[in-house]
């Protein structure tokens, strides 16, 4: 079962499937030592992982496993990363969410942004109970994210990754489908469509 990927728009960003286009932006973003340091896996070194990475994107939407889009800013349509909806199970209504950014976007409320118009549309769509969300102990920035997003603290991955022959933890969130109504409710929305600034286009 296919899973079109949605085009949305917030305040500032547009969020709209990838295109061909955008290969070198996607490796200039992953290929990014900083940009991946808390990652779990090390940076690209081969251009051809843009297009190993856009032919994913396109796998994911044909068979219904969830949806990645390209974020870019509206003033300038500069690229500034993406954000994916992941491994949906219908069954147990659950999903994962992930993000990335350019360097130059940190620290300017786009990651909050982005990843809260996909969760709307996630739990909308896809009718989730739960999203999960994990993150590398060191990387604060993406916790606070979570955290700012209405997601749990729910625990500790020891040791889960080694990358580079670095040993890392991963903190694990959950959000479910009531406590996302109730933030979304709380902020002036209406629970189970769009909060105000996410905008599903045709």
């Amino acid at each position: 079962m296919s899973l079109p990927t949605p085009t949305l728009t917030t305040s500032r960003l547009h969020l709209r499937p990838f295109v061909e286009k955008d290969a070198e932006d996607i490796y200039a973003l992953q290929s990014n030592a900083k940009v991946l340091r808390y990652w779990d896996s090390e940076p690209w070194s081969d251009r051809a992982a843009a297009t190993r990475f856009l032919e994913r994107c396109q796998r994911m939407e044909a068979e219904g496993l969830g949806a990645r889009v390209a974020i870019d800013r509206l003033s300038d349509g500069a690229f500034l990363g993406w954000c994916a909806i992941n491994d949906w199970d219908p069954d147990f209504r659950s999903a994962s969410l992930g993000y990335c950014f350019r360097e130059e976007a940190w620290g300017q409320g786009y990651a909050t942004e982005a990843a809260r118009a996909m969760l709307d549309w996630a739990y909308g769509a896809l009718d989730l109970n739960r999203m999960q969300a994990e993150a590398d102990t060191r990387n604060i920035a993406s916790g606070r994210v979570l955290e700012k997003l209405g997601f749990t603290l729910e625990g500790t991955l020891r040791e889960d990754c080694i990358v580079g022959g670095v040993v890392s933890d991963s903190w694990v969130y959950g959000l479910l489908r009531r406590e996302w109504e109730s933030a979304t409710a709380s902020s002036g929305g209406v629970s189970g469509r769009k909060t105000p600034g996410a905008v599903a286009s045709p």
